[in-house]
């Protein structure tokens, strides 16, 4: 595949999971010979991680989905550096660059990163813009088909890739233990997301209370930053938590974690296919997660993990205490976890198929062209 000038867009001013695949992707894309220029807004965490890696990038207001400075500046840049490409990835960027890019003649890709319904009507006309729509799993895919007028060649699943060769903890286990005041007694249970009310942490807190009588030692550990933190302790507090919850804020050693924890725990209401999950299922680390998006596709009850009903604090915690309760179980269902995500969800694989996707995209639009 020749090289390609590719663009992304993001509007989101967070560092969660949306974030880290699109800045993981740019940086795979580039690995393998691509150019790749990032337009967001001021003050993004993507923008800043963005160039301290050396990408180009475009400070931009995006200070609404008609938002015609920001439009036009997009425009200039898509004709003065030949982009090929631009994928978008929240709403009023996707709307801002999806009119600029109609005006440049540019391929369009939008990615729904969260399995969130989409209107898809004259009213909403971006969704019918690009070339192609990326879920991050088929049933993302699936719902926005049953849901919109959409022709399925337009749509296309591509689930997040984690590079497990780099996802080797640094620090040994008994370390990290000691440094997270665990005693060897002490069951660890993670969950890492952004501190936002679709993670549902409030649900965690929740089934950990009722997991408390069976299992008075256990820990809960929530690492993430987020708008909910203050809520969330006061919520801890109330539960009676305290000691037993640690709030670590934002981590960038989430190997080290997931080697240093014995269950991964995910209580999201709404979710495509979660970072999370994926490298604890990579790293070896059974997961509990709630039957939302597209964690079923990660997921098989009983065979690789456990799954729960959204918003159902006593199935979550009956499942905790299941794997505590039974750790041959534990390890059977994370050694088939790791065995099928290393083999579907590697990075290369998912580097692999956006190639393909947009050499799809481009020999679609010479072939239209008169």
């Amino acid at each position: 595949m020749r090289p390609l000038t590719l663009l992304h867009t993001e509007w989101s001013d967070g560092w969660g999971g949306q974030e880290r695949r699109v800045f993981s992707e740019m940086q795979g894309m580039r690995a393998r010979g691509h150019r790749v220029l990032l337009a967001t807004r001021p003050n993004t965490c993507i923008g800043d991680h963005a160039t301290q890696a050396g990408f180009d990038v475009y400070r931009l207001a995006f200070a609404g989905k008609f938002h015609l400075p920001t439009i036009l500046a997009l425009y200039r840049q898509l004709r003065r550096q030949k982009v090929d490409v631009v994928s978008t990835h929240s709403g009023i960027d996707s709307w801002c660059a999806a009119l600029a890019a109609q005006a440049a003649g540019v391929a369009l890709v939008r990615t729904r990163h969260i399995d969130l319904p989409m209107h898809a009507s004259w009213l909403n006309f971006v969704h019918f813009l690009p070339d192609r729509i990326v879920t991050c799993g088929e049933a993302m895919r699936a719902h926005l088909l049953a849901d919109n007028p959409l022709a399925p060649e337009r749509l296309v699943s591509i689930p997040t890739g984690i590079d497990f060769e780099r996802l080797q903890a640094q620090t040994p286990r008994a370390s990290l233990r000691q440094q997270l005041g665990l005693d060897d007694d002490e069951p660890a249970i993670l969950m890492v997301a952004i501190l936002r009310g679709v993670k549902r942490h409030m649900l965690a807190l929740d089934a950990f209370a009722r997991l408390r009588g069976s299992h008075p030692r256990a820990r809960l550990l929530l690492a993430g930053a987020g708008p909910m933190r203050a809520e969330l302790e006061e919520h801890a507090r109330a539960l009676q938590l305290t000691g037993q919850v640690s709030f670590l804020g934002h981590r960038e050693d989430v190997a080290d974690l997931l080697a240093a924890s014995d269950i991964l725990l995910l209580s999201s209401r709404s979710e495509g296919i979660p970072q999370s999950v994926v490298q604890a299922m990579g790293s070896g680390l059974p997961v509990v997660a709630t039957r939302v998006g597209g964690l079923p596709e990660l997921i098989d009850d009983g065979r690789n993990g456990l799954l729960v009903a959204s918003e159902d604090a006593d199935a979550m915690a009956a499942a905790l205490r299941r794997l505590l309760d039974e750790p041959d179980l534990a390890q059977r269902l994370a050694s088939a976890a790791r065995d099928k995500v290393r083999t579907r969800y590697s990075y290369a694989a998912m580097l692999d198929a956006t190639e393909h996707l947009l050499q799809d995209i481009l020999q679609e639009r010479k072939m239209a062209r008169p």
